[in-house]
């Protein structure tokens, strides 16, 4: 409807009028915090200490790595690895494991994928030649080693998942084994691996416990086999 307007206008005013307001939706905008190096050290980090004892050393080597807990108490918590402290009372690898625990503790504060040190480290061999650990495991050179350890450590955080057996392969694994076992009764086990004496090492996981059973070659810890 038209108002003709007979006065001076002399001040206005809008009239407010209530309107549906549209639904908006609200995004979470939380944004996780990842590792880099601008990240400055807490004052406490949580640290787990590994014990090895090569036979390449005289004295046991301690590894200890420190985790940093990024975004926490929240649901996007995660713990990941900060810096890495080698302590021996052996001097013969002083120099070389100073220089070794500060590259690995920068790649650690250095964010990203860091799951590829465990690879590289494990690719180095010692031109003497590696060493059995206890269990039949065989290690390349002493920094393979070392690098098996933040392997673990790495699967104990959730950073590489662990590749478990199945309860099948399981209990393949331990008929294969007593079968074997039952055969070679009358042969000497040796007392610081947990397979038989004569096994050979698994080109997949470096442990001395492959065996041959019905011309197939199986691997008694992994179940890596020839035969499929």
């Amino acid at each position: 409807m038209t108002v003709k307007i007979e006065k001076k206008i002399v001040g206005y005013q809008v009239k407010q009028t209530e309107a549906a307001t549209p639904d908006v939706k609200i995004e979470n905008t939380f944004s996780p915090v990842e590792m880099n190096e601008s990240i400055a050290r807490p004052e406490f980090l949580l640290g787990s200490t590994y014990k090895i004892k090569p036979p390449v050393s005289e004295h046991a080597l301690y590894i200890t790595i420190n985790d940093i807990l990024l975004n926490e108490d929240t649901d996007h918590e995660v713990r990941r690895p900060y810096e890495v402290f080698i302590n021996s009372k052996s001097m013969e690898h002083y120099q070389w494991v100073i220089g070794l625990t500060r590259v690995i503790s920068a790649v650690f504060r250095k964010g990203g994928d860091i799951t590829f040190l465990v690879e590289e480290l494990s690719s180095v061999y010692d031109p003497n030649g590696g060493y059995y650990k206890k269990g039949g495991v065989f290690m390349p050179s002493l920094v393979a080693e070392i690098g098996a350890v933040i392997e673990k450590h790495m699967k104990a955080i959730g950073l590489i998942e662990t590749e478990d057996l199945s309860d099948h392969t399981k209990q393949i694994l331990a008929e294969k084994r007593a079968e074997f076992d039952a055969k070679q009764s009358g042969s000497a086990n040796d007392s610081d691996t947990a397979f038989p004496a004569n096994a050979t090492v698994c080109k997949k996981c470096s442990t001395k416990a492959v065996i041959v059973m019905d011309g197939c070659k199986t691997c008694l810890n992994c179940g890596d086999s020839k035969c499929g």
